[in-house]
């Protein structure tokens, strides 16, 4: 008796993953997360358009658990809002899978983790973004520019 029984979901989203890939431009960020005890990496990718995830991507180097939350999660936060993105949960990943076997539940960690990650990157350079303009006049003042 096999002790990782997985999903049909989880087998589909592992042989045919969903958003495979990278974004780059402008409004684009990325969360980054590994789990050192596995060696799983994941980055999510997202491109955010009036507050929404507009596009959504993912690169992982792991098990088969790990590329089938990344798909899932990608699925799930794909046109939600950052706040909505924000409150998807390990446990809503895992339970749109049809559940993973209790040994690979610290994939479905990561999948929430990276996507979280990304909205907080985009609101970091969102933010940095408003006050480097403040920041910009600042640095010209001192320097005695115009």
């Amino acid at each position: 008796m096999k002790s990782t029984q997985y999903s049909e979901k989880v087998l589909n989203h592992f042989r045919n993953p969903r958003n495979v890939g990278t974004l780059e431009g402008e409004n684009v960020a990325v969360g980054r997360v590994g789990n050192p005890v596995c060696g799983d990496l994941m980055e999510i990718y997202i491109k955010v358009e009036n507050d929404r995830i507009s596009d959504i991507k993912f690169k992982t180097f792991g098990c088969g658990s790990a590329i089938a939350t990344a798909s899932m999660v990608t699925e799930l936060a794909r046109g939600k809002s950052l706040d909505r993105a924000l409150k998807i949960t390990r446990e809503d990943v895992a339970k749109e899978l049809d559940g993973l076997p209790p040994v690979k539940m610290h994939c479905s960690n990561l999948a929430a983790d990276a996507l979280h990650e990304a909205v907080k990157d985009y609101l970091n350079k969102k933010e940095g973004s408003a006050k480097g303009g403040d920041q910009g006049e600042a640095i010209r003042e001192s320097q005695g520019g115009k």
